[in-house]
């Protein structure tokens, strides 16, 4: 199994967009939207492994309803207070607390075209452990005033997820078997526990604290992360790394018409990638094509293999708003039975279509604010070899090659 720990920073940053306009062209299935994603262990039988080394997305069985249990620690700092909220009493506070993490649970089970729903998840259970967030437990723990290792400077929350790269793997004798490879077995959210600087208010209680941060946005990001998000370069990507300053929310507030409203169409699409609903017929768009150097002799020689360029954002823009329907990370692509190939290829999956619908895209590297970094920090969940697991067969091995940051591409005629 693999452990990965994804994280917020609390930066202010500015974006300055540079663009490289593609047409589109065809290329093979790769991964897409900044999802996380896992390498199934080769060293093992064909029926655990799944018989390739090519990625696989890491997220939640979502076959059984009510399966993804939830609970989240009552445990709440009081001196300095963690958690900012308008009722004061020792009920009222929790509940208020407690809608917060409904309504951010909400935003990504509220998502049309997604399997992933309400019933999906099991109901939010509460806990009085103030260490409640254990890799170990199967439990999807949220964690108001853990302390932990991770929070270096600057790290506002975190997420740890555990992912299966096997079948039939168990966290202990009391949890259930993975049924596939990249199946999540355990996700924590942890919130850094209140200090001199750092203060997280309700939506209620931020007008009179402006210079706390917004719970909702927090939790909401962090919520993500669990559901098998990786991070997305997107500006207004509830998934983008840097967290709003203080006092502000990402996005648009939920509501019960719209509970997916705090979401960019960038996170909305991810999240059908992730977890596609069969009936769904409007999201079933696809953009394929190549990020390729305007000169070959700018790839890496080491490794071999390496034919176009890794890693650049892929936008596409919807032509008739002007927003960005999605983004996806380009570079690579994967056919059965794998490693993963450096070709410089990108896929678009489950954008809506329609008589009058129609995309621009565009590519750019990761030079600032958003790294590389920033975005592939599991190196091993897109290629594995002997040097991060001994004894990984050479055939399924693959090396992940140096950033391309930053980078010119060419353009040619789509087919």
């Amino acid at each position: 199994m693999k452990i990965h720990s994804f994280r917020t920073l609390r930066a202010a940053v500015s974006i300055a967009m540079a663009g490289i306009f593609l047409l589109q062209v065809t290329a093979i299935s790769t991964g897409a939207y900044a999802l996380g994603s896992a390498v199934g262990d080769m060293r093992q039988t064909t029926s655990r492994s799944g018989g390739t080394s090519c990625p696989q997305f890491t997220r939640f069985d979502v076959s059984t309803p009510g399966t993804i249990n939830r609970q989240w620690s009552t445990s709440l700092g009081t001196n300095p207070v963690t958690i900012l909220t308008v009722n004061q009493t020792a009920a009222g506070r929790l509940i208020e607390v407690e809608n917060v993490i409904q309504q951010s649970l909400g935003a990504w089970t509220g998502v049309p075209g997604s399997s992933l729903k309400p019933a999906t998840l099991g109901t939010l259970q509460r806990t009085s452990s103030p260490t409640a967030c254990t890799s170990s437990d199967g439990l999807n723990s949220i964690c108001l005033n853990q302390n932990d290792t991770a929070f270096a400077i600057g790290v506002l929350a975190f997420t740890r997820v555990v992912s299966a790269d096997t079948a039939g793997e168990q966290l202990s004798a009391s949890t259930l078997p993975s049924t596939f490879v990249g199946q999540i077995l355990d996700a924590d959210v942890l919130l850094r526990p209140s200090d001199a600087v750092t203060k997280f208010a309700t939506p209620a209680a931020l007008a009179t604290n402006p210079n706390a941060y917004d719970l909702e946005s927090i939790l909401t990001h962090e919520l993500g992360h669990s559901f098998g998000f990786s991070h997305s370069a997107v500006w207004r990507a509830m998934m983008f790394p840097f967290a709003p300053p203080p006092g502000q929310f990402t996005g648009t507030r939920p509501g019960s018409q719209s509970p997916d409203a705090a979401l960019s169409d960038d996170d909305r699409t991810g999240l059908r990638v992730l977890y596609p609903d069969p009936n769904d017929t409007t999201h079933v768009g696809n953009i394929q094509g190549h990020i390729l150097p305007a000169s070959p002799l700018a790839l890496p020689s080491s490794p071999p293999g390496v034919t176009g360029i890794f890693p650049a954002q892929v936008v596409a823009v919807d032509n008739a708003t002007g927003a960005v329907a999605a983004a996806t990370m380009g570079g690579w692509s994967c056919s059965n039975p794998g490693p993963a190939q450096f070709d410089g290829s990108y896929t678009f999956e489950r954008l809506p279509v329609g008589a009058s619908q129609s995309y621009q895209v565009y590519a750019e590297p990761l030079d600032g604010p958003v790294t590389p970094g920033d975005v592939i920090y599991n190196p091993t969940g897109l290629c594995r070899n002997s040097a991060t697991d001994p004894g990984w067969p050479t055939q399924f091995a693959c090396t992940l090659p140096p950033f391309a940051t930053p980078f010119s591409a060419r353009v040619r005629p789509g087919s």
